[in-house]
C-alpha cells in the first residue's frame, strides 16, 4: 500500500483518524474494483464519524457488484472493513452501496411499512414482520418510532424479526 494512506491514528486527534479511515476505505474499495475491471471514482463519507459510506456510481457491473440480494455488496462491506481494521484505522465500520440500491431498497421498505404502521394503529394489536436483515429492522425501528409506534426485535440469527406495538 502506498506510504501516504497509512493511518494517523491519536487519541487525542480523531479527526485525523477518522479522514485517514475515510481515505483508505476509498482507495481500497476503487483498488479492489479495478481488479474487475472497473475504474471509477467512489464518494466516501461519514456522517456520524462511526460508519463509513461508499457509494459505488452505477456502472454497466451493478448486477454483479450488487449480487443476489445484495451479498456481493455485504462481502465488499466485510472485506473493506477487515482491511481497515487489520492496518489499525480509527473507523473500522463500513456501509458499501452500488448505485443507490440500498436507498431504493429502503425507500421501498419504508412505503411497505407505512402500510404495517396503519393496520397497527387501526387494530391496536402488536404486529410481528417477517425475518430480516439487520440493515432493514433499522429502517423499520427508524420509521416505526417516527411515527409513534414502540418496535421490539425478537428472535435470533435469521430469524430475527421485529414487532411492532401500538404505543402506551
Amino acid at each position: 500500500m502506498d506510504e501516504d494512506v497509512r493511518p494517523v491514528v491519536a487519541q487525542d486527534d480523531p479527526e485525523k483518524g477518522i479522514e485517514a479511515s475515510i481515505q483508505y476505505a476509498k482507495k481500497y474499495l476503487e483498488d479492489l474494483l479495478s481488479f474487475f475491471g472497473l475504474n471509477t471514482d467512489i464518494y466516501a463519507t461519514t456522517e456520524d464519524n462511526e460508519v463509513i459510506e461508499l457509494n459505488v456510481p452505477s456502472t454497466h457491473l451493478n448486477g454483479f457488484l450488487i449480487g443476489q440480494r445484495g451479498d456481493t455488496m455485504r462481502a465488499l462491506q466485510f472485506v473493506a472493513g477487515s482491511a481497515l481494521k487489520n492496518n489499525g484505522y480509527f473507523c473500522t465500520r463500513v456501509n458499501v452501496d452500488v448505485a443507490d440500491y440500498k436507498k431504493a431498497r429502503a425507500d421501498r421498505l419504508v412505503k411497505q411499512a407505512e402500510e404495517w404502521v396503519k393496520q397497527v394503529k387501526e387494530s391496536g394489536k402488536p404486529m410481528d414482520l417477517q425475518p430480516m436483515s439487520a440493515a432493514d429492522r433499522r429502517t423499520i425501528h427508524k420509521m416505526a418510532g417516527d411515527e409513534g409506534l414502540v418496535t421490539e426485535s425478537t428472535g435470533e440469527g435469521r430469524d430475527r424479526h421485529i414487532v411492532l406495538k401500538p404505543s402506551e
